[in-house]
């Protein structure tokens, strides 16, 4: 008796099971942050205006921190150079007191003497301009009887160069004029407007100092304006030193300038300056070295701070940005209610979750912050290399921007990573 033969159930495609098998799997192990990238860049794409919009503070306020960070150091380079510009690489000796008193009880003042600056000359390398002041007061004459007070400054051909002057007409007296006694003068501008109207008016007039005949022979100022701080005045009328000392009839200065080879000179040879100038006189007698160094120091670390505290205003708009973040993320976790339930009840953690909602947050923030920074450093990059002005663009600020841009991504989309992973998967499955 033959036997019928049974029909075989269908059999399975092996390729079907094995992919079946590698997704169930999948589930229920622990994610690679490969595939919670993936995930974020595929909610990106499914949301690309509400995550655009949303983007669009981080980029301005990333934008803002780098423009806000390189004003800063724009401004900050401004001030130490204009501060440089009063004499660069200047160094300032003055006598400060310290009279001997003799037997007498005469008080006897210890000046420096042009012979003090010979002598730092010859021990001090490095030396490039020196030039000994000698200061004295008249009152100048003028046609039609008018009197005008004036600070009357000797010193030599290099005092120009040693503090930075800007000669507006004519031309400053040289080394052939202080070796022939010229009697020629140097007037500021203020000075050269109030006597003669003008710069160019002055040149070529002559003035009485001392009852002698001076020949104006240019009209000076200082590249900065010092505001009376310095030792000219609005009032001040420089003549060479070998015809000042003329009148005084002293060896004795009031102040040496010297001017360094290069900037990081000035303090070693401060030091080494005033060392020679006090062995060369009384252990009593008090004398200064003054430069620009400890000045721009300063400078340096004011404009730092006010360049920190605007950053950190500018950072504020970030806080604001990642408010927004938060919102929308709340948003993209309540519109995948559903979704999330089938990634637990296929066997996802709550840690998965929390870390799938929080890459998203970071890539929403740190993408805004990559367009803000880029825009950001373009603007300062483009006038550099389009314009004349040379504006400094520091890493940092790129750096700053991005850090916050992350540092609000985590901050801000922890609480919808956290409200994500708590959820019930039974309760999200009958979500409607």
């Amino acid at each position: 008796m033959a036997t019928a033969d049974l029909p075989k159930p269908a059999e399975t495609p092996k390729s079907r099971v094995s992919t079946f098998e590698r997704t169930l799997q999948s589930a229920r192990s622990t994610m690679m942050f490969s595939e919670v990238v993936k995930l974020a860049i595929d909610s990106f794409k499914a949301s690309k205006v509400r995550f655009l919009l949303t983007m669009l503070g981080m980029i301005i306020g990333s934008a803002s921190i780098i423009l806000v960070y390189t004003l800063g150091l724009t401004g900050k380079d401004y001030a130490i150079n204009l501060i440089s510009s009063i004499g660069p690489n200047m160094i300032e000796m003055m006598y400060n007191g310290g009279s001997f008193v003799g037997p007498d009880n005469t008080s006897t003042p210890d000046f420096l003497t042009r012979d003090d600056m010979n002598a730092v000359m010859e021990q001090v390398p490095g030396i490039v301009a020196s030039s000994p002041m000698l200061e004295d007061h008249d009152r100048i004459s003028l046609p039609g009887g008018i009197v005008k007070d004036t600070m009357i400054l000797g010193v030599s051909p290099q005092y120009k160069r040693v503090r930075n002057l800007a000669v507006l007409a004519g031309r400053f007296f040289d080394d052939q004029d202080a070796i022939t006694h010229a009697k020629v003068a140097v007037i500021v501008l203020p000075f050269a407007q109030m006597l003669f109207g003008g710069a160019q008016a002055a040149v070529g007039r002559s003035i009485s100092i001392k009852g002698v005949p001076f020949t104006v022979i240019g009209v000076f100022k200082e590249s900065v304006e010092t505001f009376g701080q310095s030792e000219i005045s609005d009032q001040t009328t420089l003549i060479p030193y070998p015809v000042a000392r003329y009148f005084t009839g002293t060896d004795n200065v009031k102040q040496i300038f010297f001017t360094m080879k290069d900037s990081s000179m000035v303090i070693p040879a401060s030091a080494e300056i005033l060392q020679i100038i006090k062995n060369r006189h009384r252990a009593t007698s008090v004398y200064t070295a003054f430069n620009l160094t400890q000045v721009l120091s300063v400078m340096a670390q004011i404009a730092t701070m006010l360049t920190i505290v605007l950053t950190l205003a500018a950072a504020i708009t970030l806080i604001v940005s990642g408010v927004g973040i938060m919102n929308s993320m709340l948003a993209n976790v309540q519109s995948r209610f559903r979704e999330i339930g089938i990634r637990k009840a296929l066997g996802a953690t709550s840690h998965e979750i929390r870390l799938q909602f929080l890459t998203e947050a970071v890539f929403l923030s740190l993408s805004g912050g990559l367009i803000g920074t880029i825009l950001g450093l373009a603007l300062p990059l483009s006038v550099s290399l389009l314009t004349p002005f040379k504006i400094p663009v520091s890493p940092w600020s790129a750096v700053i921007a991005l850090g916050t841009s992350v540092a609000v991504g985590v901050l801000f989309g922890t609480l919808p990573a956290n409200r994500a992973a708590r959820l019930d998967p039974v309760q999200t499955l009958k979500y409607e």
